[in-house]
């Protein structure tokens, strides 16, 4: 059967993929945010170079244009990038200084742009330009300042190949993380899921275990319980009812056959009536055999059985079945015989256990044709024995395998005229279960039927 991905997996997937969808998503945020960052820091450092210039020219107004040149002369060179500070009148002639000291900056393309913030390619590098107004010789000029932008562009490259870099190693520990985390959320849910997967009919008065953390898991466990807690009031009735109707049903039932058994030993009776009374035997003594499998699944099922554990001979019981089933074999022509491999002796009820072998033997005789060979079988295992009863009969198609313990159960509709009240092989399957034992089947149609208990043996005690 395909399978999906277990929720562990798919939520280690879930939680990886955000955490790693919402890193790179804030690295690209953070990418954008620095590089605007650092370019508003670049107009700021501009914008006080030109300051400082705007000054030095306000103060030199009386000053002779010489001194004024000088001046700025000194200030720009103790300027970074004091070559990159041009001034120049409305039509776009140079003001200051004399001859370009920038080598060839595009300054009429900046001029042209007639933008105050722009960027400039120079000499394969990107540059931030500022146009300012200014004032020489009494007359408006505009500024020209300019930086070069490559610290930042290597810095944004460093921060990129940082994210880059760090995304593998946080993908891994994020998988790592989200893993373990998962893990740890569902181990809860794990441990509910085993505890709901060990309660059967037997044990409807076991709880799955109650956190007091008061969340979902919480709420669910008790919503759990108090279903669990309807099912064992549900199944106790059903059960107490089985048992009662049973009981009370045995008397009038033992009464009728009494009183047919009766009418058959009157000598007055005629043929009719004799052949009447006989069929009410017969059928009250089917109904008597119901009534005592129904009463003790019902026990079984109330945990009110009681077993007596105490050594037993597994081959003195199967010569005592085998005899028992001698008589109905013989009328259908079939053969029992039984292979034994030694003395095997278990802990364990002698009249579950006869009664466990003979559901069995009956079960092979009922559905073994005529001429038929049943072959019951003993062998001993290190740690236990196993007791086979195998017949050469019409078979149990593969599919129906699971279901053939079931109460009631019939592979089909042929089968159901056979004799029988259908509880016999689970009763089977409890005393089987009783004894910490196992009862499988293996069958194929038309191949026979093999039916396979396995006990431990003395040398390993039950304990009960």
């Amino acid at each position: 059967m395909n399978r999906g991905l277990s929720i562990s997996l798919r939520l280690t997937l879930w939680l990886t993929a955000a955490f790693v969808f919402g890193f790179v998503a804030f690295g690209v945020v953070m990418w954008f945010d620095l590089g605007f960052s650092l370019e508003r820091g670049r107009d700021r450092t501009l914008n006080r170079r030109a300051g400082r210039v705007a000054e030095l020219l306000h103060g030199a107004l009386g000053e002779s244009e010489p001194e004024r040149e000088r001046k700025l002369d000194m200030l720009l060179d103790a300027m970074p990038e004091g070559g990159l500070v041009q001034i120049f009148d409305a039509l776009g002639n140079r003001l200051y200084p004399a001859s370009d000291r920038s080598g060839g900056f595009p300054w009429s393309a900046v001029l042209a742009a007639q933008t105050r913030l722009g960027h400039a390619l120079f000499d394969g590098r990107q540059f931030r330009v500022m146009v300012l107004p200014a004032t020489w010789n009494g007359g408006s000029a505009r500024m020209v300042v300019a930086g070069q932008l490559e610290d930042n562009r290597q810095l944004l490259e460093r921060f990129a190949a940082g994210l880059k870099t760090s995304i593998p190693v946080l993908l891994a520990l994020s998988a790592i993380a989200a893993y373990f985390l998962s893990r740890r959320v569902l181990k809860p849910i794990g441990e509910l899921t085993a505890a709901m997967g060990s309660i059967r009919i037997g044990n409807l008065g076991d709880r799955l275990p109650v956190t007091q953390t008061r969340d979902e898991l919480n709420r669910m466990a008790e919503s759990c319980n108090d279903m669990l807690r309807r099912l064992e009031d549900a199944v106790a009735r059903i059960n107490r009812f089985t048992a009662d109707a049973s009981h009370e049903l045995r008397s009038p039932i033992s009464f009728i056959r009494t009183t047919s058994e009766c009418a058959l030993r009157d000598a007055t009776t005629d043929a009719g009536s004799r052949a009447a009374f006989l069929e009410i035997v017969a059928e009250t003594g089917s109904a008597a055999s119901l009534l005592e499998d129904m009463l003790a699944l019902a026990r079984a099922d109330a945990g009110s059985a009681e077993l007596v554990f105490a050594p037993v001979q597994l081959a003195d019981l199967i010569d005592e079945v085998r005899a028992k089933a001698l008589a109905q074999a013989e009328a259908k022509r079939q053969l029992v015989t039984s292979t034994i491999e030694g003395a095997a002796t278990v802990n364990a009820d002698r009249a579950a256990v006869r009664r466990l072998l003979w559901a069995l033997v009956d079960n092979a005789l009922k559905y073994t044709p005529a001429g038929g060979h049943i072959e019951i079988g003993l062998a001993i295992a290190p740690a236990a024995v196993e007791v086979t009863v195998q017949d050469d009969g019409v078979g149990i198609p593969e599919e129906l395998l699971p279901h053939v313990f079931e109460r009631f159960f019939r592979v089909d509709a042929s089968r159901s005229e056979v004799e029988g009240s259908g509880l016999g092989l689970a009763i089977a399957k409890w005393i089987a279960e009783a004894h910490h034992g196992s009862l499988t089947a293996a069958s194929k149609t038309g191949g026979g039927t093999v039916f396979t208990l396995t006990l431990q043996s003395a040398e390993h005690p039950i304990a009960v």
